[in-house]
């Protein structure tokens, strides 16, 4: 409606005006005169909207944010309106704009990957995850074919199937990283392709088979050797002699021993694993600690190793005394279980650097080959299942070792030479240092 009046009062001033004047020239010169000028008139008319409309088409061929020609009369009216309707148009242009830069921010911030596929496959757009979870360059590789690209065998079947149930691919390019993907549909026949890397959550699921797995194993060979033993005695018992009785039931008693010490190192661990960090407003007093160590490490090492004592450290630490007190002796414990008779442990409490401290067991036994350094706190990790078992040991000390020094802000550092001995040293940080206020 606006177009047609605009149209109408343009043909309308344009002809009244042609008429008036021809009138006019038609009195005082003559219809020839008149003829003339009504020509003229209607010329000027066409030459001045053609040259607007001129104007016109050369600003829609401008860049957006070139300015609107100026003009008079209608043609002002005229690009009023655009005027209107281009800014209208800019605006709305800048909100989906600001929306798509969100979009690809909120995208670009997710832990998982997306990648957008046309229906050939061909990909569309990356999200950095996805980036990174297949080597891809978001820069290059747009545009490209995704089958070029990866070519893991379990991924390529799952993207020319039909199904849309995730799928775990091991990718060959990736030493150890598992991903969880995923293809959904979307639009006009384009896919999007989900990817999560799993890896932490497939290592933490192997550690706990093996966990049961091993859990199960020490449980059965004790409970085998105590059924046999109890089997043997039920079917000789009037015809064994007392002292193979008493042998048999002494065989048991240390495999139900052995048992005991494993459920309560497991119940330990557990908790350790489940309860929070260790409380800062505990004080232990370090010279009763010490000295109850080396006790009780000479009543197990029943005289067999020499154990030594050098302690120039804090006074006092914060935490758990009853948790750093069972870490300690597992140290002590392992170092007299590994160390030949005649041996020579020493265990040492010094200041370490940055203000901190350091409590150290040194001894000089069997040391331990590099290659198993980096699993000793692993859970019934053993470098000889064989001399473990025999020593009593049940595989889990350093795993409790390492839960409590976590518990304590504190770290494990292990050193060891095969046939020279080991060196096991655990750091506090300056804020576990117990420091008496001042007065």
């Amino acid at each position: 409606m606006r177009a047609t009046a605009y149209i109408w009062n343009s043909v309308g001033g344009t002809l009244g005006l042609a008429l008036g004047l021809g009138l006019a020239v038609w009195l005082f010169f003559g219809p020839l005169v008149a003829s003339v000028c009504f020509a003229l008139v209607i010329l000027a008319a066409f030459i001045y909207h053609a040259y607007h409309l001129h104007r016109l088409v050369r600003w829609t061929r401008e860049p957006v944010e070139a300015p609107m020609p100026q003009a008079h009369g209608v043609w002002d009216d005229v690009f009023a309106d655009l005027h209107r309707r281009a800014r209208a148009n800019l605006a709305q242009r800048e909100r989906l704009s600001q929306a798509l830069t969100r979009f690809r921010a909120a995208t670009a911030a997710m832990p998982d990957g997306v990648v957008l596929l046309s229906a050939e496959n061909f990909i569309e757009w990356i999200n950095p995850a996805a980036a990174l979870h297949f080597e891809l360059d978001p820069r290059h590789d747009v545009g490209k074919p995704m089958l070029n690209l990866v070519r893991q065998p379990d991924f390529v079947s799952y993207l020319q199937s039909s199904g849309v149930e995730p799928v775990v691919c091991k990718l060959s390019r990736h030493a150890g990283r598992v991903l969880s993907i995923q293809i959904v549909p979307f639009g006009e026949e384009q896919r999007m392709v989900l990817s999560r890397d799993i890896t932490q959550f497939e290592r933490m699921e192997t550690i706990r088979r093996d966990f049961v797995a091993n859990v199960s194993h020490e449980l059965k060979t004790p409970l085998t050797v105590i059924g046999g033993f109890l089997e043997t005695i039920d079917d000789t018992l009037e015809d064994l002699p007392p002292a193979e009785t008493h042998r048999y039931l002494q065989l048991a008693s240390e495999q139900a021993t052995r048992m005991r010490r494993l459920v309560e190192d497991l119940l330990e661990l557990s908790k350790l694993e489940t309860s929070a960090a260790a409380s800062m407003d505990e004080t232990i007093e370090m010279a009763p600690l010490l000295a109850q160590l080396i006790e009780e490490g000479n009543a197990y090492s029943a005289g067999r190793h020499t154990l030594t004592l050098h302690s120039d450290g804090p006074a006092a630490l914060r935490g758990s005394r009853k948790e750093l007190h069972s870490a300690f002796l597992n140290l002590i414990t392992n170092a007299v279980r590994y160390t030949a008779e005649g041996g020579h442990i020493r265990v040492m409490w010094n200041v370490a650097p940055g203000g901190g401290a350091r409590f150290t067991v040194e001894d000089n036994g069997i040391g331990i080959a590099a290659e198993h350094l980096p699993r000793l706190t692993e859970r019934f990790y053993r470098v000889d299942r064989g001399r473990s078992r025999d020593s009593g040991g049940t595989g889990l000390g350093l795993a409790i070792v390492k839960h409590t020094l976590s518990h304590h802000q504190a770290t494990l550092e292990i050193e060891s030479q095969l046939g020279r001995g080991s060196c096991f040293s655990t750091l506090f940080p300056s804020e576990r240092v117990y420091r008496p206020a001042a007065p």
